[in-house]
């Protein structure tokens, strides 16, 4: 028969955990407050959250409660090692009763004398994200009881770890995309330039960039170029590509040879990326233009007197497809009065709309206008009231 006294322990317990109030904390606060209680109603010394890195496969010690020195000593266990990757590895609760380097990778946790420890998986839309786990310096068995209460707090504590990790990631690829890409393009004698960046309202920031510079040979280079992926990792690895390609762009007016370096760098350094992108050298008189495509949308000219038409150009696979084709580059003249516009796919692509139709769209929306009233109505033509679904850069310019 259930002692009662133990029912009514239980139910205390689980209604500290289910408290409504804490919904009203902030992701900090909440994350901490959990955290304490976990520790209070186990009868533990230290509560953990260790969330796994994707990208590495280890877990990382994120956040603690009595063990503070695990998150400021960055510990990382390895995916099914030890106590709190077997947790993760296995996605089931896991007690030991005896913690020592054949039981845990953690060195403070040994070197903090404990003794006993239990771990359940973190798991949001069915996948483990990391592993909450408590400690206690005194022996003792965890009951199933205990391990309801713990895995219960997991269950909390999961989406608020994935907000705040979210925010996180966010706040700081946006500021380094922002950072990374220039809010002014250079003056420029005989060219108008105007640039926009929209982050994507879905996925937030990513790997969308623009570049104007001008070259030592007196030509003026021109990118865009949008890495897949979005979120820090492809805003990191868009400052790497956008950095290299200025680089290689000192040392060759030749558009394909620096699209072909930049694809030899991202296969030996960026394993695993994939980057769409346009670069263009216009020639010191302005007169015209050689460009090459690796897999990007060609850019579009609005002349005075012609019709609005995407230029004819011949496109080359994207960047990191570890498929080894020369690359070709494509040139045009660059009319007084014409407006050229560059721009990422984020632009014309929909889910529900084929990217031809959104061509088509575009294509009746640019003008020989001024570069930056064509982006303006560029944007309000395309996005139509509603916010961008994926980020948008443009990039637009004029022969004056």
């Amino acid at each position: 028969m259930t002692d009662p006294h133990d029912s009514r322990e239980q139910l205390r317990r689980l209604q500290l955990v289910t408290d409504a109030a804490l919904s009203k904390l902030g992701v900090e606060d909440m994350l901490h407050e959990l955290l304490v209680r976990a520790r209070d109603l186990l009868h533990a010394d230290t509560a953990t959250v260790m969330l796994l890195d994707e990208e590495s496969g280890d877990l990382v010690a994120t956040a603690a409660s009595g063990l503070e020195r695990e998150v400021n000593l960055g510990i990382r266990v390895p995916l099914g090692r030890g106590f709190a990757g077997t947790v993760a590895a296995s996605a089931e609760p896991v007690a030991i009763d005896r913690v020592d380097a054949t039981t845990v990778v953690s060195p403070v946790l040994v070197a903090e004398h404990m003794a006993s420890m239990l771990g359940v998986p973190m798991i949001t839309a069915g996948r483990v994200i990391g592993v909450l786990y408590v400690g206690a310096r005194t022996p003792r068995a965890f009951t199933p009881a205990d391990i309801e209460l713990l895995q219960l707090i997991a269950d909390r504590i999961a989406p608020a770890t994935q907000a705040r990790l979210h925010s996180l990631d966010r706040a700081t690829a946006y500021a380094l995309q922002r950072s990374l890409l220039p809010s002014r393009p250079p003056d420029i004698p005989g060219l108008e330039v105007a640039v926009r960046y929209v982050p994507g309202a879905q996925v937030g920031v990513g790997g969308d960039w623009y570049d104007v510079f001008e070259l030592p040979s007196g030509g003026i280079g021109v990118a865009v170029g949008d890495v897949a992926g979005n979120g820090l990792r492809a805003a990191v690895v868009m400052g790497r590509i956008r950095s290299a390609l200025r680089a290689y762009a000192l040392e060759t007016d030749d558009p394909a040879d620096v699209l072909t370096r930049l694809d030899r760098k991202i296969h030996r350094f960026e394993p695993g990326a994939m980057a769409t992108a346009i670069y263009a050298v216009i020639d010191p008189t302005l007169a015209t233009m050689a460009l090459s495509v690796a897999g990007h949308p060609p850019p579009m000219l609005a002349a005075p007197g012609a019709r609005t038409h995407l230029l004819p150009v011949r496109a080359n696979l994207p960047l990191g497809t570890h498929i080894s084709r020369p690359r070709h580059n494509t040139e045009f003249p660059l009319p007084v009065g014409g407006t050229l516009l560059f721009y990422t796919d984020g632009l014309v692509e929909r889910r529900a709309r084929p990217i031809g139709e959104g061509l088509h769209r575009l294509a009746g929306a640019v003008t020989a206008t001024g570069p930056d009233e064509l982006c303006t109505s560029v944007m309000a033509t395309m996005l139509d009231g509603e916010p961008a679904g994926d980020d948008i850069a443009l990039l637009a310019l004029r022969r004056t």
